[in-house]
């Protein structure tokens, strides 16, 4: 598979990818609608940036506990009845008077639903693109990603600006509500890719099975830490620039876009694998410069410059489906997605917290340096590895 063009030719792939997309227009709606709501009540980075990312936290009891059913579980049954969920919880997310415990109740409750269906979702891709196909598709789907954050952070950003937040939480829910419907009509009944009920055991059995390959871990490790600790950077838009939030999570979408297209497009395949780390580099030092808090226009072409770097994402994915057996491609995606997402929501917290302490410009910049520290050690740890085998085989050619 070579093009887009063959891509939206597969069967199911259309009907899918538009399913996708309305659930990303609808997560940052109401991402947005949400952490705003909190920040006008409670005037408190940290619960800004937790309200919005706070679902993610989540994501760890389900990578530990709930995961098997990733391959276990009829997709077409499972992705449509996950959009329907979570339509009802951001639609219970506006109601008036909703206390503050039971609006973190609902958004841990989502992210718990969410750990599964990352799983579900991209174990589907692989099976409806083969391996052969994957990153092709995962870049296009990257791409959709940044656009149809652009869409949603603008058409939130203009629903809280002219109306209030909770019209943009219903605007969330009834587009999940529609995807669940694209996905009923569009997507054929298959059958779970693995055999036997969803249990702990299976899921503790399979994540030890994943994690004792240590280039598999390696490839984990950079998946979640860097990635998060940008998020957390991310997660202090509303607080940083209150009044010009949806501008800084669009230019950061742009970016996230512009990385996809490379990555996926642009950049040849034996060329690839080079870039993981320099990309995930990029993905930080943008955001070091903002200890001097800079205005709105340097701001935010600091945010595009460094979103590009998500890119890197891409290339280790690629590397993840190479590694891991074809039964368990959806528990190993569902886990990168669980992982990537729980530390996302830490790192927000984490970022929230620096935030209280000190501001949101130091915390960001924090931040953004831990990232790099990360990733450095994670190259270092690549190249020794690499000497390792090098030695290895020149010993065995002795």
């Amino acid at each position: 598979m070579r093009s887009y063009r063959d891509l939206f030719r597969t069967p199911e792939f259309t009907p899918f990818f538009l399913a996708a997309s309305a659930q990303t227009v609808a997560q940052t709606m109401g991402g947005l609608a949400l952490g705003t709501l909190v920040y006008r009540a409670t005037e408190s980075p940290l619960l800004s940036a937790v309200s919005m990312f706070g679902s993610s936290l989540a994501q760890v009891l389900g990578a530990t506990f709930l995961l098997s059913a990733a391959d276990r579980l009829p997709p077409r049954a499972a992705l449509t009845a996950l959009p329907l969920l979570f339509a009802a919880a951001t639609a219970a997310l506006a109601l008036p008077g909703l206390p503050l415990w039971g609006l973190f109740a609902v958004v841990l409750a989502k992210g718990l639903a969410e750990s599964v269906g990352g799983g579900v979702r991209w174990g589907l891709l692989n099976e409806i693109l083969s391996k052969d196909g994957y990153l092709l598709g995962r870049s296009v789907f990257n791409m959709m990603s940044g656009l149809m954050q652009i869409a949603g952070y603008a058409t939130g950003g203009a629903l809280v600006a002219l109306l209030s937040p909770r019209p943009a939480l219903l605007a969330a829910a009834a587009l999940y509500a529609a995807a669940a419907v694209v996905v009923r009509l569009g997507l054929t009944r298959r059958p779970p890719r693995t055999t036997g009920r969803p249990s702990v055991s299976a899921t503790w059995r399979a994540n030890a099975l994943l994690w004792s390959s240590p280039p598999r871990r390696r490839v984990y490790l950079a998946l979640w830490i860097p990635n998060g600790l940008v998020v957390g950077c991310e997660s202090l838009y509303v607080s940083y620039a209150p009044d010009s939030a949806g501008t800084l999570f669009a230019c950061a979408a742009l970016g996230m876009l512009a990385g996809d297209v490379l990555v996926g497009r642009v950049l040849p395949p034996p060329l690839r694998p080079r870039l993981g780390f320099p990309l995930l580099l990029l993905l930080a030092t943008p955001y070091v410069p903002f200890l001097l808090h800079p205005e709105l226009p340097l701001a935010a072409a600091a945010v595009t410059l460094a979103s590009v770097g998500f890119g890197a994402s891409l290339v280790q994915q690629e590397r993840l489906v190479a590694l891991t057996p074809d039964g368990l491609s959806g528990h190993a995606l569902g886990l990168h997605s669980a992982g990537m997402l729980t530390t996302q929501g830490a790192a927000a917290a984490l970022a929230g917290s620096l935030a209280q302490l000190t501001s949101p410009a130091r915390a960001m910049t924090m931040m953004a340096v831990g990232s790099v520290g990360v990733t450095l050690l994670l190259m270092r740890a690549g190249k020794r590895e690499e000497l390792r085998t090098v030695g290895c085989e020149t010993g065995s050619g002795e």
